[in-house]
């Protein structure tokens, strides 16, 4: 039985990744900064099976960053990590605040939407008035 090539899966296009003397002329790095980088654990390149290190997009984005504190703001290595754990902590704690913030409106309008919808469609529009000046007598009110 033939197959039919177009009823297969679209092959997914692949990502485009950079090697080490890539980034470091890119980046204008020596390849063993790059590599000082990696065992401080400041970024992690993937791995091809022959063990060469390979940068995604992700990783870039990550590295300029770590030059960005390096280079512009005189982070030393061990301050990166820190502000790089930092921004992960705080990432992790947000998404935990929104997964909270969506499950209590979840279960605070659950059953309610008649009700919130009546009260919606109960308010009355008042239009604004003129200021009246309200005489009085002499002595006060």
């Amino acid at each position: 039985m033939k197959r039919n090539r177009r009823s297969a899966k679209p092959k997914e296009t692949p990502r485009p990744y950079y090697h080490i003397s890539s980034v470091a002329k890119m980046y204008d790095l020596h390849p063993q900064t790059l590599r000082l980088y990696e065992r401080e654990g400041l970024i992690t390149p993937s791995r091809s099976e022959g063990n060469t290190r390979l940068y995604s997009a992700e990783d870039l984005k990550r590295l300029e960053l770590v030059l960005n504190l390096i280079r512009d703001l005189g982070v030393n290595l061990a301050g990166v990590e820190v502000i790089l754990n930092m921004r992960e902590k705080m990432a992790q704690i947000e998404a935990e605040v929104g997964e909270f913030l969506d499950y209590v409106r979840d279960e605070f309008f659950r059953g309610k939407e008649e009700e919130f919808e009546a009260r919606a469609n109960a308010l009355v529009r008042v239009r604004p008035g003129g200021v009246v000046k309200v005489e009085g007598e002499k002595g006060g009110r």
